[in-house]
C-alpha cells in the first residue's frame, strides 16, 4: 500500500512513538494527579515532558499554558466557545475547515458576528481584505495555518501583526501546519493555537492540544474530575488542569511527547523541505498528464504537502476507488469537511482527490502514483474512452 492520506492522519507512526506507548501501557500507566504512588507520579512526569517538548517546538514560554485535548477539533471548540460572547465579531477565511466554520455557525445563533473573508481560487487571502473587515467590536481573527484542501499557507506573521496592533486575539488552526511548517507563536504573534497530535507531529490518534496565552479568560468546555479542589462544585479555572476534566489519554500524550522530540531532533525545516520536494515532483508529474487538473498554488513553497486534483470526466470518488482497488494507493476524495474551501477554488459541485505525501513517503511511491493516475486518465476519462 502506498499511503498518501497524511492530511487525515500520518502513517506509519515512528518506531519511537510505538515503543513509548507500549512502554507506558506495560509498565506504569496510571491516573496522573489523582494518587501519590509511583506509577501515578511517573505518568504525570512523562506527561509534563510532553508539554516541554511541544512548548519547545512552538516557542511557547510556559508549558503550563498547553491544554491537552483528544484532537484539534476539541481544541478549536474549547477556544471559540470558551472565549467568544454575544456582541463579539470574528474574522475568518473561506478556506477554513468545518472545525472552525461549524462552531462559528453555532455561535452566530448566540449573537456572535462573523465575517468570512473570501480567498482567491488558489486559496490565498488578501491582507488588505483582512484589514478592511476589522470592526470596533472585532474580538478575534481565526485562521488556518494551511488549507486542508489545497495546502495553501496563510500569511500568519502579517495577520498576527495586524491583530497585535489592533488589540485583537489571533487564533490559528494548526491542523495542516503543525509539523509541516514553522509555527512560532512569538514570531507569528499567535495568542491561541490549536494542534492535532496525529497528523504532522506523527503522534498517536486521540491526541491534540490548545495553547492559550496567559491571562486569557476562557470558559471550560467540560466540567468534572480534576486532581485538586475536589470538594468544590465549581470547576477550577487554573491552566491547564481546569480545562482537562476527567482522565487524560496518558499513553497517547506520552507517545506524542516521543513524536515531538523526534520532530525537534530532525527539525521542521528539514521535514518541510523533504515533503516539499515530494510535493513538487508529484505536481510536476501530474501536470504533464492530459485531462488532469490541479488546484492550489503552483509554487510548492506556498503550500504544505497537499495536492488537490481531478480527472476530467471522472468523479473524484471513482478516482480514489480506482487508485485503491487497482493500484493499492490510499488517498482521500470528496469535500474534506471544508465546503467553503471547495466553493472558493471552484470544486463546490465536484469535490476533488487529495494526495498528501508525508515524512515517510518515498520518491519511488510518488513515481508509482503519477504512473497510476496517468493510466486512469488514459483508460477511464472521457477523452480516454473516446
Amino acid at each position: 500500500m502506498i499511503y498518501l492520506d497524511n492530511g487525515a492522519t500520518s502513517f506509519p507512526k515512528p518506531p519511537e512513538v510505538i515503543e513509548t506507548v507500549m512502554d507506558v501501557m506495560s509498565n506504569y500507566c496510571a491516573n496522573p494527579g489523582r494518587s501519590g504512588h509511583f506509577q501515578a507520579a511517573r505518568t504525570a512526569q512523562e506527561i509534563f515532558k510532553t508539554r516541554l517538548a511541544l512548548a519547545r517546538l512552538f516557542q511557547i514560554e510556559d508549558p503550563g499554558q498547553l491544554i491537552f485535548t483528544k484532537n484539534c477539533t476539541e481544541a478549536l471548540n474549547l477556544a471559540l466557545k470558551g472565549i467568544l460572547r454575544e456582541g463579539d465579531h470574528v474574522i475568518t477565511s473561506s478556506m477554513e475547515h468545518n472545525s472552525v466554520m461549524r462552531p462559528l455557525h453555532r455561535l452566530r445563533k448566540k449573537g456572535v458576528e462573523t465575517t468570512v473573508v473570501r480567498c482567491d481560487e488558489r486559496g490565498r487571502i488578501s491582507i488588505k481584505d483582512i484589514r478592511e473587515a476589522i470592526r470596533p467590536n472585532t474580538r478575534m481573527i481565526v485562521m488556518t495555518a494551511a488549507s486542508n484542501v489545497t495546502g495553501t499557507k496563510m500569511p500568519l506573521e502579517e495577520i498576527g501583526r495586524i491583530a497585535l496592533r489592533k488589540g485583537i486575539l489571533f487564533m490559528v488552526d494548526g491542523a495542516q501546519g503543525a509539523g509541516h511548517m514553522d509555527l512560532d507563536v512569538k514570531k507569528n504573534h499567535i495568542d491561541i493555537l490549536a494542534v492535532p497530535g496525529h497528523k504532522g507531529l506523527l503522534g498517536p490518534q486521540g491526541t491534540g492540544f490548545l495553547y492559550a496565552k496567559e491571562d486569557l479568560s476562557m470558559t471550560p468546555l467540560l466540567e468534572g474530575g480534576t486532581g485538586s479542589h475536589s470538594k468544590e462544585l465549581s470547576q477550577p479555572d487554573e491552566f491547564p488542569e481546569g480545562y482537562e476534566a476527567g482522565t487524560v489519554n496518558a499513553p497517547g500524550i506520552i507517545g506524542l511527547g516521543a513524536a515531538a522530540r523526534l520532530v525537534n531532533k530532525i527539525g521542521i525545516e528539514a521535514i518541510a523541505e523533504h515533503e516539499r520536494k515530494l510535493t513538487e515532483n508529484l505536481q510536476y508529474g501530474l501536470k504533464k498528464i492530459k485531462n488532469v487538473r490541479l488546484y492550489g498554488p503552483d509554487d510548492t513553497h506556498e503550500k504544505t504537502p497537499v495536492v488537490a486534483m481531478n480527472i476530467a470526466g471522472l468523479d473524484c470518488e471513482e478516482v480514489a476507488s480506482l487508485l485503491n482497488d487497482r493500484y493499492g494507493i490510499a488517498v482521500r476524495a470528496g469535500f474534506h469537511c471544508s465546503g467553503a474551501a471547495h466553493e472558493t477554488i471552484g470544486t463546490g459541485n465536484t469535490g476533488c482527490v487529495r494526495l498528501c505525501p508525508g515524512f515517510y513517503t518515498g520518491e519511488n511511491e510518488i513515481e508509482e502514483t503519477i504512473r497510476a493516475i496517468g493510466e486512469i486518465a488514459a483508460l477511464f476519462s472521457d477523452a480516454g474512452k473516446k
